[in-house]
């Protein structure tokens, strides 16, 4: 099993001055409490980012704070796709989808512990929000299929790029030329409370800290996965696991909405990502698999759909000799798929002038794992996976040199978070809405159920930021 670990974030963002700099405003004295906005949005990854450009353009002012001396959090590793149906893209590429078909994906993909409603707005409003992306200049041009999808219709950039970096990087700039304010290295504590509602944050740094006002605030903190303490007292079974979240993915907000009685759901719904490289805890996204890779195990054998939803997937690799397997594919798939690049740079590939110099590198049986190759490859033809069921096989392992890449599972995604509604409100136990909170992102529950498909998450920050930042900028506006 893999030891507890996160690696350090590693991306071309712009790390902005301003992070040295940013805490002026607004940190004049230890009680001060003369800064005061329409919205205020904690957490800057791809959620808050969203709900920041739709705020301003709903003509609030707009502070975003962000614990970390950056943006992105999560929203930074994102490679596979962004899921929408029916988009412009989609019908210029002729691929014929539904956002029923859409709904109907995610509802069986989270075994139907979704709830319907956010399911609903999810699929519904992703074609919109594709186009309102595009409008602020993001590449959605390229469009795959994901594990658990009926349709091609991850959403990502030209050539099949990670899609996260990029979304970061054109929101962020989208963010600051609408006028939004973003300060890093500024940690949120606590909500402000007046008459039963939020009425801003208290924040931390530099040792200093302040209120600051807001008619509404906007949590986009994003999940759990880097806080063992609270994802072992839902799952023990996930101890010592690794992690695929960045290091202030640590669930700060449960404990600001105490006062607030807000409810709380899911908790126990946690996901792991099959294919992460052991110890270095690096993600090796779902569109490999997507594009045509195989997985086998130790005995050069496949034993699962490659395709199968992440729950399905972690358990099969879990139960093979070692926890762990390889993920092959050849030079067509390499080629299919600009973020492999990324992983050849970062020396995770093995890599061999045939399968039979693959297998000795792995140390696996190369008789066996020509066979199945060939074996696999006689599916492709077919269109029909004999062995496992497999139903897109876009392309054959062929194309010498081959490739492979150990993988195994790690902690990835928390389902459970806020209680919400399609609104993006904020909900009590008992199910009213708190007045003036708003929340989107992985710091929710109840979008994805039981299990996350890949696409979904990218799907959730985009369509629930962008309805978090409008709304709160309406309900700030009426006050």
């Amino acid at each position: 099993m893999f030891t507890q670990k996160s690696t350090g974030v590693k991306t071309v963002l712009k790390i902005l001055a301003a992070s040295v700099l940013c805490i002026a405003l607004c940190f004049v004295s230890a009680c001060d409490e003369s800064a005061s906005f329409d919205v205020v949005i904690v957490g800057s990854g791809g959620a808050g980012l969203s709900a920041a450009v739709a705020a301003r353009e709903a003509g609030a002012s707009v502070l975003v704070l962000e614990k970390m001396p950056f943006a992105g959090g999560n929203t930074n590793y994102a490679t596979g796709g962004l899921n929408a149906s029916e988009t412009s893209v989609q019908k210029a590429k002729g691929i014929a989808d539904t956002n029923e078909q859409f709904y109907n994906d995610t509802m069986k993909g989270g075994k139907n512990v979704n709830r319907p409603e956010l399911v609903r707005t999810l699929t519904e409003e992703s074609a919109k929000t594709v186009d309102w992306l595009i409008s602020h200049e993001m590449d959605l041009s390229d469009v795959g299929r994901l594990a658990g999808a009926t349709n091609n219709r991850a959403h990502r950039p030209a050539g099949g790029a990670k899609v996260g970096p990029h979304f970061v990087q054109v929101m962020l700039a989208a963010a600051e030329k609408a006028g939004a304010k973003i300060h890093y290295n500024a940690k949120v504590t606590g909500l402000i409370e007046k008459d039963g509602k939020p009425a801003g944050v208290v924040v931390t740094s530099e040792g200093k800290t302040a209120k600051i006002n807001a008619k509404a605030v906007v949590i986009a903190s994003g999940g759990f996965g880097a806080n063992p303490a609270i994802i072992t007292s839902y799952k023990k079974e996930l101890e010592g696991f690794g992690t695929t979240n960045h290091p202030g993915a640590t669930g700060d907000a449960f404990e600001w909405v105490k006062p607030f009685n807000v409810g709380i759901v899911d908790m126990e719904q946690i996901q792991t990502h099959p294919t992460v490289v052991p110890v270095k805890n690096i993600m090796i996204t779902e569109a490999v698999r997507g594009n045509g890779a195989v997985m086998v195990n130790r005995d050069g054998k496949r034993f699962e759909q490659e395709l199968a939803t992440r729950d399905v997937m972690s358990k099969a690799i879990l139960a093979q000799t070692g926890k762990t397997a390889f993920l092959l594919f050849d030079q067509g798939v390499r080629e299919s798929l600009k973020a492999i690049e990324g992983y050849a740079k970062q020396g995770l590939l093995t890599e061999g002038a045939s399968l039979a110099e693959l297998a000795g590198k792995l140390n696996v049986p190369a008789d066996v794992l020509e066979a199945e190759i060939k074996r696999y490859n006689s599916f492709a033809d077919a269109k029909k996976d004999a062995d496992f069921g497999r139903a897109d096989m876009p392309r054959k392992i062929e194309n010498a040199p081959f490739y492979a890449v150990e993988v195994g599972p790690a902690v990835h995604h928390t389902m459970g978070g806020l209680a919400i509604n399609n609104k993006a409100e904020v909900l009590t136990a008992d199910g009213t809405v708190v007045p003036g909170l708003f929340a989107a992102g992985e710091v929710t529950g109840g979008v994805h159920g039981a299990n996350r498909l890949g696409g979904n998450a990218m799907a959730d920050i985009a369509v629930y930021g962008k309805i978090a930042g409008t709304n709160a900028a309406v309900y700030a506006k009426s006050k």
